[in-house]
Formats: C-alpha cells, structure tokens, sequence
C-alpha cells in the first residue's frame, strides 16, 4: 500500500493562502521532485481547477501562458504529466489527466492507497483535512516561507482533536523557507 503524502506552502505566521508564499527554482524543483514521488495527485475541486488554470498548456496552442519563467517549465511538464485524481461532489467531468473520485472519501481512499506503489500526494486545504480526520494521512511536508502574511486561511482550522506528529526530515532552502517532513504518531 503507498503512502498518502500531503505537502503544502505556509507563511511563518501559519496563513496557507497561495498567493502568499513566493516560489524560486529551487522550490519548483522540490514540489516537482515530490510530484515525481508519487503515483498520482490526490486534489479537491478547488485546487485542481486552480492547477490546471496555472499550469495546464493551451489545448489550441500547447503555449504556456507570458507570466511563465523558462525556469518553471520542468515543474509544469511535471504536474501536467501527472496521474490526479479529484474529490468533488460538484464537478461534473474533468479531464487533464484526471478522474473524479466521488462518494465514500475514506473507502475510496483507501482504495487508490491499496493500488499505489509509490503512493499518493494530495494538495489543498479542506481535503488534507478530511484526510487527517479519517486518518489516512501519513506524511506532512510544510514548505514555511519567510513572510508574515497577517490573516489567513490557516490550516486544519476546526480539526476535532490534536495529531501529533514526529520530525522526519528538514531541508532549508537560499530562500530562507524551511521544508520540514512529519509522520502522524500513531
């Protein structure tokens, strides 16, 4: 059974709004590297229609869009290339590599768990959360980066109960932003 793997990017005051965090090459290069760790991604319906407008190439043209440095290209052929799934009761198709996943969350979880090698690595806010609740995650990585941002959305806002989580691996980046790995204690 693979392991499900969530990793995101925080501020150091805890706030995990996207347009917050800053990316370099060095940062692209880890996420792709975590991408290219895993079978598939596992997104909810607002970070998949979030990553395919970002990083999906044009159907017409196969263009990136102008905001695109040369230096992101390698982490955007790596998630357009990816195997995801999405968790959404809303959406009605979805395409971009992708199948929508639909029902029992912890039963259907387990299943694509079951069908890993390399396991899963989920992204977003609200899935993540569901995930730790039923746990089924094994795997946090916080990408903190440098910056105060002062609001939110913070992350596992409202969890039922506290997870403990034991360090397992931290990389510092020339940025200053700090990846630090942990696995649930079970």
């Amino acid at each position: 059974m693979g392991p499900l793997r969530y990793s995101i990017n925080v501020t150091l005051d805890g706030c995990c709004d996207h347009r917050e965090g800053f990316a370099d090459e060095e940062l692209h290069r880890h996420a792709a590297e975590n991408i290219a760790r895993a079978d598939a991604l596992l997104f909810g319906r607002v970070t998949y229609e979030m990553m395919e407008a970002a990083w999906r190439a044009s159907a017409q043209t196969g263009a990136r869009p102008d905001w695109m440095e040369s230096w992101m290209e390698p982490f955007a052929r790596t998630i357009d290339a990816a195997k995801k799934y999405v968790v959404s009761s809303t959406l009605e198709w979805v395409d971009w590599n992708a199948e929508l996943v639909r029902g029992d969350l912890g039963k259907a979880v387990r299943q694509l768990k079951r069908e890993s090698g390399k396991g899963l690595l989920v992204g977003g806010v609200k899935l993540p959360q569901a995930l730790a609740e039923l746990e089924l995650s094994d795997e946090c990585e916080f990408v903190v980066q440098p910056r105060l941002a002062g609001h939110g959305p913070t992350l596992f806002a409202g969890l039922s109960r506290p997870i403990d989580l034991k360090l397992v691996s931290r990389l510092e980046y020339g940025s200053g932003a700090v990846a630090m790995r942990y696995e649930p204690r079970r």
